[in-house]
């Protein structure tokens, strides 16, 4: 159990510092790392992807609350948009988590794996939707919590890969649209975590130390390595060339991505 501890911390470090230095969220990273490991530690093949989106989100409760404090103390947190998104967003993320630990397992890890490949496109080509409008009403901006929250529940992230450009969509600054996700990570992770713990509630193959879906062990390590190491990343990104450093990641995100296809074949 102390190894298993000891490579959820590793996971966790590297994690933390690449989702503070390129400005991903680390389930992305996360997710591929833990579907590897557990089944060594006598997690079911069948729940392997769920208990790993579940766990991902898990760690989003925590860190996202440390990365919320800094950027409202930079002002960057727009708290309209986040009461205005934030039904939808639980609506979306409690039902989608709820609805994938009832999915197979292929589909969830397809899903993921066409999702690693829109985000490495997307980092490889720069694209950003040009600001060419305003937010829409409240009605309109829960529902596009909704999508986004559905979205994150399957692939086990805070929802900055598409939080982000939509707020950016809407004319909101790019460092206010990243702090406004940062800040709608949380009732992501909340309602996704309580959605995978409800579905996974009772079922008796989990392995020991596991809320539902959510492996408690793994959390633990994660949780507290990627807390401490996400200020190195932002500290590095000061530094490093972020342009060269995100294409370097997209091109990895397409070898995870191939990795888990190839597998599944």
């Amino acid at each position: 159990m102390l190894v298993s501890l000891l490579v959820y911390i590793a996971c966790g470090a590297v994690a933390g510092v690449l989702a503070g230095l390129l400005g991903v969220g680390g389930g992305i990273v996360l997710v591929p790392m833990m579907v590897t490991v557990f089944p060594s530690v006598g997690v079911p093949e069948q729940y392997v992807q769920q208990m790993a989106l579940a766990t991902s989100l898990a760690s989003i409760m925590i860190t996202s609350v440390s990365s919320a404090r800094a950027h409202n103390a930079r002002g960057a947190v727009h708290w309209d948009i986040f009461k205005a998104i934030t039904p939808g967003i639980l609506l979306g993320t409690f039902f989608g988590g709820l609805m994938a630990t009832h999915m197979p397992t292929l589909f969830l890890k397809v899903f993921f794996i066409c999702f690693l490949l829109c985000v490495a496109v997307q980092m490889l080509s720069n694209y950003r939707p040009p600001a060419s409008r305003e937010l829409p009403g409240k009605a309109g901006t829960a529902a596009v919590g909704g999508v986004i929250g559905l979205v994150s529940s399957f692939v086990g992230i805070g929802g900055g890969t598409l939080s982000v450009p939509f707020m950016s969509f809407c004319n909101v600054p790019l460092h206010h649209a990243v702090g406004t996700s940062a800040a709608i990570g949380f009732p992501i992770a909340v309602a996704g975590t309580l959605g995978y713990v409800l579905g996974g509630w009772g079922r008796p193959d989990l392995p020991a130390m596991s809320l539902g879906f959510v492996n408690l062990w793994a959390l633990l390590g994660i949780a507290t390595a990627s807390f401490c190491t996400a200020p190195l990343g932002v500290k590095l990104s000061h530094s490093l060339p972020a342009a060269k450093l995100k294409k370097a990641f997209a091109c990895f995100l397409i070898l995870v991505a191939v990795k888990m296809a190839w597998a599944l074949l």
